[in-house]
């Protein structure tokens, strides 16, 4: 490897290439330099749709009741052959099969059989409607049956965003899962088909409501019958642990992987996170806070912040895992930002701030906001519990902002990225596998390499070479002839990373640390392979979880449980 990048590097200086070429030598250098430095690239999540197969139960529950399931799933097999020939007459049979079924739960609402035959008839029902431009939303939709013709319509809700006539529904049963971020399907048994909502429309007002530009959600399909009409609701899971049906009081069916698979599969390539770490500046739109879930203000907000070379998707396997446990789903909503990974990390917290302050106009915080940084992430995370005053600035220029020349524009950034106060909707914080001191990665000849394949704004670009033309350096400063980008502010000799450290955390804000060690319990010498202990400990911390992981600590399962230790705990302290 280092024989490759010398005949790279021989090959980018030499003046006879030309510009064709040492891009093309740069895009190689630049995958090479991802494969050591970061890790393989990986599909975050594939999905493939398919037509799933009923397995009846055979035993029954209930004495008598043999007769009635029978002709349940004698129902449900006839609706199956006619899926793609006759799709009304095979709505019809599924609603008779999810009728009978329910009247079997009413007698016994704990009858296996029924409950398996009632889920499965909804969502081939709900699989019905999509492919087959079924409309039952704006009008009652008349479905012929056996027994005469059903009304087949949905229960209205009061907000606008539920309004089914928006969305694709799609059986989550229907898909088959799979990739690096969808490792374990998490379910909860229960009553209702878990379906995979899509919006039909790009969201135009996304960036303003704080949402993807497409919705993507899991609901659960529940129906009732009412005299000879059926009727469809959409419960959400996140926010329903029962349901009531026909006078029972049953628990309310979920599947917390499969829509996020869906997500991360449709919106995931959106987000390139090579280009938005090498060209920060063609990415700057995707700089984004986010909900994952519809707003509830009695629910605390837990903002999950990614790290270099990055994206949300990165925290799919410990939300989907943190949702499956009903303490946190009753007290926690997930929120991410998401941003372009080659900024210097205090611009990116800078925009960050901007953004918290719009959020908390919009969408007040009732209850703290714990925040989870992961990598670079974490380094964001921390500056958003430090008071700076103009300690960094002084530090930096060695005199005060109003002393300091700068052209307005300049003197701005850098006023938002070294001047600012603690988030006071900002609660608590957990560190994951971040390189609050530097990561030696980002001083050696790889990662200088890396540093400078990034492209600068120009904003940033002019920003920096202004500030050079002010600062005062000492001999272990990284010496730079450009403005930092990430990996520059990820250097253990970085000016600001050096200074942020001498600033401690605003008391009274509790804060959390998990750290991999590779599995060789050889702490405090330890290292993820990337950040070493020295640069992620940190003294004052509340608690400190070591876990037998790399440098993806936050996907490791270890880490999952402390991190859910400590929001049950932050639960019951707020």
């Amino acid at each position: 490897m280092p024989l490759f990048f010398g005949v790279l590097i021989t090959f980018l200086i030499n003046p006879k290439f030309n510009r064709m070429k040492i891009r093309i030598l740069s895009f190689f250098l630049t995958s090479a330099f991802v494969a050591v430095a970061i890790t393989g690239c990986a599909t975050d999540a594939t999905i493939k749709e398919r037509t799933p197969q009923f397995h009846p139960i055979l035993a029954s529950s209930a004495k008598g009741a043999k007769n009635l399931l029978n002709s349940t799933e004698a129902t449900i097999a006839k609706a199956l052959n006619h899926l793609h020939t006759s799709p009304l007459i095979a709505l019809g049979e599924n609603m008779e099969a999810a009728r009978t079924a329910l009247a079997q739960l009413k007698a016994n609402p704990n009858d296996p059989v029924a409950l398996h035959d009632y889920n499965f008839a909804v969502a081939r029902m709900v699989g019905i409607i999509k492919p087959n431009k079924l409309d039952p939303w704006t009008k009652p939709l008349e479905v012929p049956t056996s027994k005469g013709t059903l009304l087949l319509t949905n229960k209205r809700d009061p907000r606008p965003m539920w309004n089914p006539a928006l969305y694709n529904f799609t059986p989550a049963d229907e898909f088959t899962i799979g990739g690096a971020y969808v490792k374990e399907h998490v379910t909860r048994p229960g009553i209702g088909a878990p379906v995979v909502a899509v919006g039909k429309q790009l969201n135009t007002e996304w960036r303003t409501n704080y949402l993807m530009k497409r919705i993507y959600y899991g609901v659960t399909a529940v129906v009732r019958f009412q005299d000879n009409r059926c009727i469809l609701s959409f419960e959400d899971p996140l926010e329903k642990e029962t349901v009531s049906v026909d006078g029972h009081t049953m628990n309310l069916a979920a599947d917390f992987t499969v829509p996020m698979a869906v997500m991360l599969a449709s919106a995931g390539p959106q987000v390139p996170k090579l280009e938005r770490m090498l060209f920060p500046e063609k990415y700057a739109e995707t700089a984004q806070l986010a909900r994952l879930e519809p707003y509830n203000p009695n629910k605390a907000v837990v903002l999950v912040i990614h790290g270099l070379m990055d994206s949300p998707s990165t925290w799919a396997p410990m939300i989907i895992k943190l949702r499956s446990i009903p303490e946190i789903r009753r007290n926690y909503q997930f929120w991410f930002y998401s941003y372009p990974s080659g900024y210097p990390y205090p611009y990116s917290a800078s925009i960050l701030r901007e953004k918290l302050d719009d959020a908390e106009h919009r969408y007040p915080t009732h209850r703290p906001m714990v925040v989870i940084g992961h990598s670079m992430g974490g380094c964001i995370s921390r500056l958003l519990i430090t008071d700076t005053k103009d300690d960094l600035w002084k530090l930096l220029f060695n005199k005060t902002p109003a002393a300091t020349a700068f052209p307005s524009d300049s003197k701005k950034i850098y006023t938002d990225a070294l001047i600012f106060k603690h988030r006071p909707e900002v609660g608590r914080v957990i560190f994951i596998a971040a390189p609050l001191k530097g990561s030696e990665i980002a001083s050696i000849s790889l990662g200088r390499i890396g540093s400078m394949l990034i492209r600068t704004p120009k904003k940033l670009l002019l920003a920096g070479n202004d500030a050079l033309k002010v600062a005062t350096f000492q001999s272990n400063d990284l010496k730079l002839k450009r403005a930092p980008n990430s990996i520059d502010t990820l250097s253990p000799k970085n000016r600001f990373v050096r200074m942020i450290n001498k600033i401690p955390i605003t008391t009274g804000i509790p804060y959390h640390t998990i750290q991999g060690d590779r599995g060789r319990g050889d702490s405090p010498n330890s290292s993820d392979g990337v950040v070493p202990y020295w640069s992620s400990h940190m003294e004052g911390a509340q608690s400190e979880c070591i876990v037998p992981s790399d440098h993806g600590a936050h996907q490791n399962p270890k880490a999952f449980e402390e991190v859910a230790r400590i929001l049950k705990l932050n639960a019951q302290e707020n």
